[in-house]
């Protein structure tokens, strides 16, 4: 199965939650690969500890193989590879967790026909080797998007499952963006439909993910004065209402992840060693991983709205 992880703007966790889902999900069993597709700015070596893919490779990733420079991108086994000490082992039951990174100082670029075949053969690859491709897409109306929607309209690519994560802060402005990302003018929808999808099967394919979202109701919250928890109560209730307005509210939603210090401060994949001995993370925040991740092929999650 392809997944395919976007947002309205930069800033909203996409990357860092994306790492953590797939992450959980190798742990899960799974064999899951993990693209960085955000062209403008391939860091997600920085996110599984990979130092020597930090800001990207020097030896052919992903924009080098989609423009035709390298006939495989570069790919690395994080467990093997990561500077990290508690991802440096492949924990028992665990799948794969591979990462192919962009390259270095890599920049967005315009989308041809043979750009276009490239990325097909590359997710042909991708879908028999693993059981989820996550590929991360560069945010808002991207070149990446496009290049991903051309290539899974064609018929080499139409019987296999893809879906898409549409990551949006917990804000008035981030809830707006996203639902005109996915279904305004050139958005996801109509670019689709455009390069040929059918818009209802692209549309029961999206699914938002809020990020950073605070419990106006959790004990973390105790210190605050009576009035401001009042005020996050009724920003609350008052983005709930703009949410099922815009149509990403709760039946379109397959996940929300909790705002976290561990996240806020220093974006990087949370292990149980975080949670359990160090306890610098929250559960909470793990258990949202955990929950996305099990949805990812769970079909009721996904039914036809």
């Amino acid at each position: 199965m392809l997944v395919f992880a976007t947002s309205d703007k930069g800033g909203t966790g996409r990357s860092v939650t994306s790492a953590n889902v797939v992450y959980r999900r190798a742990l899960q069993g799974s064999n899951v690969a993990y693209l960085d597709f955000d062209f403008g700015s391939p860091t997600a070596g920085t996110v599984f500890n990979v130092d020597s893919v930090a800001r990207g490779t020097a030896d052919g990733g992903l924009h080098s193989y989609l423009r035709g420079d390298v006939p495989e991108p570069q790919r690395l086994d994080v467990w093997t590879e990561s500077e990290r000490e508690s991802l440096r082992r492949r924990p028992d039951g665990a799948g794969q967790l591979v990462l192919f990174p962009g390259d270095i100082d890599g920049g967005e670029f315009a989308i041809t026909n043979d750009v276009v075949r490239r990325c097909v053969q590359l997710l042909l690859r991708i879908e028999e080797e693993f059981d989820i491709g996550l590929l991360d897409l560069s945010a808002g109306r991207s070149y990446a998007t496009d290049a991903v929607l051309a290539a899974t309209a064609l018929p080499e690519l139409r019987h296999i499952r893809a879906r898409w994560l549409v990551f949006h802060r917990w804000t008035r402005q981030h809830i707006i963006a996203a639902e005109g990302l996915v279904n305004g003018a050139n958005g996801i929808i109509e670019l689709g439909v455009q390069r040929g999808h059918d818009r209802q099967e692209l549309s029961d394919s999206i699914r938002f993910v809020r990020t950073a979202v605070v419990d106006p109701n959790s004990e973390q919250l105790a210190g605050l004065r009576a009035e401001q928890v009042a005020w996050l109560r009724d920003t609350n209730q008052a983005l709930q209402r703009l949410a099922s307005d815009r149509r990403i509210g709760r039946i379109t939603r397959i996940g929300s992840v909790p705002l976290d210090p561990v996240l806020q401060w220093r974006e990087q994949l949370i292990t149980d060693w975080d949670t359990t001995i160090r306890q610098i993370a929250n559960r909470a925040t793990v258990d949202a991983f955990e929950l996305i991740a099990k949805r990812l092929d769970d079909d009721s999650a996904w039914v036809g709205l």
